[in-house]
């Protein structure tokens, strides 16, 4: 038996506050963020910028100051907007960092609180239960049948058990009991703090998608040299000199590089993982935003998620009669009706009184509500017993507890043993599923058959069912949770979102199905896939899972245990899907790991599963999966648009330098046009649809296949197809302006950049119903736009470019020209979503047939 101390009172506020100022808050230091001249440096070190470096140098040597100018002001302009761009995506992971900051639970005065890890000072008294992870070094004074995983600072996988006066020290896992202990050391003092600092200054991997367009980059980056070093060759061929063909090479390679790609990709992935957190959906891992575009299955807890997780106990049921509960929530304001609590009542409500480890906190400034501490179940029972009259602290003095078996998902069940008032007797309480507690073995006093109708009935309705069951034995009977008496049942209901058939729907429009999954009974589980529209199948329970029935025959799930939803999570990934699993157990990491996807609670959900999940909801709503799903798609969206838009414009102007020469232009383009063109198409407009709103039809689409190349589903042939229109038009302009005498170079310059505005333009995504008109794409435009034109109006530029002044007519016609690639692609962009959706269709079921022949 374990001895208990008498529990010291915590800290007050004030306590606390000064705590904090003295010890620091209760973090691993961060690395320093490196200084302005460090990023501008790593700017500086990318290939394409020490391509123009070089060519900087050798403009120098040659006194050619005109393309000196030019090439200095992209660098300073390149370098600049990728210093901001880095900060930006810093600041928008650092904000998410904190909003998915872990927690803990604190005795501050003398009441039970959640606060931020981070404040956590030594002497605060800890509370600790199954699934929470330890937010400091601390010394336990209670310890209930506790055990801790501590493999993360030992590397021993088993469990050690845990009593009072032992230490736990931060970052370990409480697998099981309960327990509360005072922290001693907190931040780089603690355990786990001296380990991180060692690794505080390691880098963030790069994303798989990061990593592959990193790998496209490198391709593209060898045929663009590859193609400007012919046009190198052609021009020396044709008597150019030496110095201006390799500095328009150079130029070339830089224009045909889209080197904003990875600024674009970090920036996107980091301001929408930003914006899924204002949603209430929290990253906790940058790969989960690039993965959710193409979950095809999402698998959800009932309680919590597709239900408002407010647990309500509305029906009481004993051999004597029925009652039922009033109220709203968990304000114990309330009665039972009929008025006037029988003897068995009483007796049930003292018993889930006591056999109960969760509290009650009263409204606050802050928030008007009473909330659950603990479990919300048990919370749920503390209501309904304060809505019969029954004071909750009153019984627990009177009936000290002695002992405990917690509760636990494989036995289902929760026994407690209490010292009963005037004797030396033990009060035993147990409560559980129906289906375990109504037993001979476990309670063979009480008409079980009637309670099991009961129950079924119960459940059947869609509600969760606990059956209650005492004994009172000498204080030298050995400790067993067997040989009760039947008390009664409690009927517990969980309200269904008033979202969640529509949120059911909109997943069906895109593609993707649902698994209900639930610990609750087949006929619970069942009531709310009927009314949320989920297909139902068979309704498969734990018990047909471990006789070795599929988990794909069906989408509902009963009587599940956490464990078992690792198996089912399998199952579907066999089949050729990518899931997202939802979980809030302890027993729920692995599974959340196994996901394509996993998302954690981060209401009512457990520390340590919020620690291996990939996404949280901080609102516990099946909607939030939805906006992140449509999120991750958007993200994934925008950064194929870009490089539709770039690398169609970059091949034009490979294009433009290739074929000018065989129509007897020398040099189509000079080296300071090429860079003045590519710094302002691939900059803020670049930068810009990678901010775009979401397709308003990106819901009605199926998923993307996981196994869709970054330029796959025909975006590469769109690419060749707008860069060699792009070509077309810009070559058009050139070949008129010279029969008619016009500046055909300038006449080049104007439509080449003015037509991959236009592509632009025409890619804007529409705008949502209550969406602004005018975005940050539209502004990035003009901006473009009007310095495109400029140095036609300012001498300066004017001279600096090598161009010409353009009459009405000559830009008439160069704007005429510049419009055909955009109307174009215009055209083609709104007839899409047919093509997009046979072909992923099909690229999806492809892929599956193949995955189904593999296993």
């Amino acid at each position: 038996m374990t001895v208990r101390q008498a529990p010291p009172r915590g800290l007050s506020s004030d306590q606390a506050a000064l705590a904090l100022i003295e010890h620091g808050p209760n973090t691993i230091p961060a690395p320093r963020p490196p200084s302005t001249w460090r990023r501008v440096l790593m700017q500086l070190r990318d290939p394409m910028i020490l391509l123009l470096l070089a060519a900087a140098v050798l403009t120098a040597s040659l006194r050619d100051l005109t393309d000196l100018a030019v090439i200095l002001v992209v660098v300073v302009l390149n370098t600049t907007v990728g210093v901001i761009q880095e900060v930006r995506a810093e600041h928008a992971l650092a904000a998410l960092n904190r909003l998915a900051a872990p927690q803990a639970t604190v005795r501050r005065n003398d009441r039970t609180a959640v606060i931020p890890s981070a404040d956590v000072v030594p002497e605060d008294v800890i509370l600790l239960q199954a699934g929470d992870v330890v937010p400091a070094d601390l010394e336990l004074f209670d310890a209930i049948q506790l055990q801790a995983d501590e493999s993360t600072l030992t590397g021993e996988s088993v469990p050690v058990e845990k009593d009072a006066t032992d230490e736990l020290y931060a970052g370990t896992v409480v697998t099981r009991g309960r327990g509360a202990g005072t922290v001693t050391r907190t931040g780089s003092g603690s355990a786990l703090g001296r380990i991180a600092a060692l690794l505080s200054n390691q880098r963030p991997r790069a994303t798989p998608l990061q990593r592959r367009l990193a790998a496209l980059s490198r391709m593209l980056s060898i045929v663009a040299v590859a193609l400007s070093a012919i046009v190198a060759v052609a021009g020396l061929v044709r008597g150019l000199p030496l110095p201006s063909m390799v500095v328009t090479a150079v130029s070339l390679t830089v224009a045909a590089v889209p080197e904003s790609l990875p600024a674009v990709v970090t920036l996107a992935l980091a301001i929408g993982a930003h914006r899924m957190a204002q949603r209430a959906a929290v990253v906790r891992k940058l790969p989960a935003v690039e993965t959710l575009g193409a979950v095809t299955m999402v698998a959800t807890d009932k309680t919590g998620t597709i239900t408002e997780g407010l647990m309500q106990a509305e029906r009481l049921w004993t051999e004597s009669g029925t009652a039922v509960a009033t109220g709203t929530g968990y304000d114990p304001a309330g009665d039972l009706v009929p008025p006037g609590v029988s003897p068995d009542v009483q007796h049930l409500l003292r018993d889930v009184a006591l056999c109960n480890d969760a509290a009650l906190r009263a409204p606050t400034d802050d928030d008007p509500a009473w909330r659950p501490i603990g479990d919300p179940t048990e919370a749920a029972l503390l209501t309904l017993a304060h809505r019969g009259a029954v004071d909750p602290d009153d019984l627990r003095a009177a009936y000290p507890r002695t002992h405990e078996l917690p509760f636990d998902s494989a036995r289902k069940r929760m026994t407690t043993f209490h010292l009963s008032p005037g004797s030396d007797d033990v009060l035993v309480i147990g409560k559980g599923a129906p289906e375990v507690m109504l037993t001979p073995d476990v309670t063979p006093y009480g008409d079980l058959d009637h309670a099991k109708a009961v129950a079924a009935e119960l459940s059947e309705a869609g509600y969760r069912v606990l059956a209650v069951a005492d004994k009172l034995v000498p204080p030298s009977a050995p400790r067993t949770e067997n040989g009760l008496r039947l008390v009664g049942l409690i009927a517990i209901t969980d309200p269904v979102r008033r979202n969640a058939a529509d949120v059911v729907a909109t997943f069906g429009e895109a593609g993707i199905g649902l698994l209900l999954i639930t610990g609750d009974a087949p006929g619970t589980a069942l009531a709310v896939a009927n009314r949320i529209g989920v297909h139902n199948g068979d309704v498969v329970t734990g018990s047909d899972i471990d006789n070795g029935k599929d988990p794909t025959s069906g989408h509902v799930f009963a009587r599940i245990r956490p464990e078992q939803k690792l198996d089912i999570v399998r199952a579907w990934q066999d089949h050729g899907h990518v899931v997202a699993m939802t979980g809030d157990g302890v027993n729920d990491a692995p599974a959340l790991r196994r996901a394509d996807i996993g998302v954690a609670m981060g209401e009512g959900g457990t520390e340590v599963a919020r620690q291996a999940a990939d996404l949280v909801l901080t609102n516990d709503d099946l909607g939030t999966i939805e906006a992140a799903i449509e999120e991750g798609r958007r993200i994934y969206t925008n950064i194929r648009t870009f490089l539709r838009y770039a690398l169609s414009g970059g091949l034009a102007e490979v294009l433009v330098m290739l074929i000018g020469p065989l129509l007897g232009f020398a040099v189509p383009l000079l080296p300071g046009q090429i860079l003045w063109i590519n710094m302002l198409t691939h900059g803020l407009p670049g930068v810009a649809i990678g901010a775009e709103p979401a397709d308003p039809e990106t819901m009605q689409q199926p998923p993307r296949s996981p196994q869709e190349q970054i330029l796959g589903a025909g975006l590469w042939k769109r690419i060749a197809l707008t860069g060699a229109l792009i070509a077309t038009v810009t070559m058009t302009a050139a070949i008129w302006a010279r029969s008619v005498g016009a500046p055909w170079q300038t006449m080049s310059y104007l439509v080449l950049g003015l037509a991959q505005l236009g592509v632009a333009i025409a890619l804007r995504r529409p705008s949502p119903p209550d969406g602004r008109r005018l975005r940050f794409l539209d502004l990035a435009v003009a901006g473009a736009l009007a310095a495109q034109v400029l140095p036609l109006a300012l001498a300066p530029l004017r001279d600096l470019l090598g161009l010409q002044v353009l009459n009405v007519t000559e830009i008439l016609c160069a704007l005429a020209l510049a419009s055909v690639p955009g109307l174009a692609t215009a055209i083609g962009w709104h007839m899409r979503p047919a093509r997009t959706s046979l072909h992923r269709t099909w690229t999806w079921w492809r892929a599956g047939r193949k995955r189904l022949t593999k296993h």
